[in-house]
């Protein structure tokens, strides 16, 4: 009798064949690369989006878009800039400013952060969104955007982090198809309070599905005149998440 040889698989994982970690962000000439109908993003340059920032940032009288960030708000737009150097011109965070395609403004940022190439991980995170860009389809889309990129490339798998005090935050995660992972007990302290981190997640085996979902959701036929949206997106995705947000309901 022949033994038959031990697949290693189930206690050591599966094998990742031909692997080849993908780009950093920062390496990429972005021109067409993260255009939308409604918005497009490119690098953050103080120079060029500080004052559409501020601008659109302080339609916030209550300055609640900065309640769960761990900066912020500025005062100025002098102060806005001096953040900008000093944060957002590195590798890592990788910061994108969100370009409104009618008026050609800025209207909020997100980044790549904790990009790990060799590991195949990306995250998204420091997203903020100004009044004007709140619950619009330009909003959703500029998230497309950002997931298309870093599967395209060759990433293995998106993450989504945020305070899980947030739950606006977490509904969002959870409406583009990433699953929820659980809870990071005193991950961190924020503006001087503790901060417990939710994360969520999705995989590279999910996007083709995620894919569709989204061009699906944004295509212009799926809203009326008023800009109603006919099918929901987490409608759509719901079918694709592994694990649901237990604090959010069925």
């Amino acid at each position: 009798m022949v033994p038959q040889k031990s697949d290693k698989s189930d206690k050591l994982g599966l094998p990742v064949p031909n692997w080849a970690p993908p780009p950093s962000p920062d390496n990429i000439m972005w021109a067409e690369k993260m255009q939308g109908l409604h918005v497009r993003l490119e690098p953050l340059k103080p120079a060029l989006h500080c004052d559409d920032l501020f601008t659109a940032f302080a339609a916030d009288a209550n300055n609640q878009i900065w309640d769960y960030l761990p900066y912020g708000p500025f005062e100025s737009p002098a102060d806005l800039a001096n953040w900008m150097h000093a944060t957002c011109a590195g590798p890592d965070p990788c910061f994108f400013a969100i370009i409104d395609q009618t008026s050609n403004r800025a209207v909020g940022v997100a980044s790549y952060l904790r990009i790990n190439p060799n590991s195949g991980s990306i995250e998204v995170g420091h997203i903020n969104f100004s009044p004007r860009l709140q619950s619009t389809i330009g909003a959703s889309e500029a998230m497309y955007l950002m997931m298309r990129w870093a599967f395209m490339a060759g990433y293995r798998r998106y993450e989504w982090k945020c305070n899980a005090l947030n739950l606006k935050s977490r509904r969002a995660a959870q409406r583009f198809g990433l699953s929820y992972e659980g809870v990071f007990r005193q991950a961190t302290i924020s503006k001087g309070r503790n901060r417990d981190t939710a994360w969520f997640a999705a995989i590279d085996a999910e996007w083709p599905m995620l894919q569709a979902a989204f061009e699906t959701w944004l295509q212009p036929d799926n809203f009326d005149l008023s800009g109603q949206q006919k099918r929901s997106l987490s409608e759509m995705t719901a079918p694709i998440l592994v694990m649901r947000d237990p604090l959010l309901g069925p």
